[in-house]
């Protein structure tokens, strides 16, 4: 009984402590370091899927391209990045029941991410946001867009990161169709 709690302290205390010091006193953003601004540019890969986790299995002829505009701030003293989106999604042709030539839409948004750890030159951050697409479709039946986005990314050096992503667009059930987009995805940061 001993050894277990010693062990659940420590495992406990451990992600705290990481946590507090790349969190609640951070050296440098996360996200940006010194910079006040950012770029980035990500093309994402569709599944036909309505969660993001676990991983979806079955990819479809869907994609997105996103430019992004980022500037950091806090949420609750957590280093943050308040950021302005333009997304084209992009649809090929007919598969799993779903003609994805018609999803061919332009979405623009706003989103928040909050960085959730930075160990070294990684970090990983939460984010949320909304916004809208250009037209509504059979499969997201309103122009209202809610976004939620998993992030994984690694500094190369001050100015330039790339970061893993996992997104997910719904209409959070404010219309009768909801069948969501979620991309996994890579993008290439620039700050200055």
């Amino acid at each position: 009984m001993r050894k277990t709690t010693v062990f659940f302290s420590v495992l406990c205390l451990f992600p705290i402590s990481v946590m507090a010091d790349s969190l609640v006193f951070p050296r440098k953003d996360p996200f940006m370091g010194t910079y006040q601004q950012q770029i980035s540019f990500g093309l994402g890969q569709g599944f036909d899927t309505g969660i993001l986790l676990p991983p979806p299995i079955h990819p479809v002829p869907f994609y997105v391209a996103t430019i992004q505009y980022s500037q950091p701030t806090t949420f609750f003293r957590v280093p943050a990045r308040r950021s302005l989106n333009i997304s084209q999604t992009i649809g090929l042709y007919s598969q799993r029941g779903w003609d994805w030539q018609d999803y061919t839409i332009p979405m623009f948004y706003i989103t928040e991410d909050i960085a959730l750890f930075r160990y070294n030159k990684l970090y990983s951050g939460l984010g949320a946001g909304v916004g809208l697409q250009a037209q509504q479709n059979d499969r997201i039946g309103s122009k209202l867009l809610f976004q939620f986005k998993l992030t994984l990314g690694y500094n190369f050096n001050d100015k330039w990161a790339t970061e893993f992503f996992i997104q997910h667009f719904s209409n959070a059930n404010t219309a009768d169709e909801n069948n969501s987009y979620a991309f996994y995805g890579l993008a290439f940061t620039y700050n200055y």
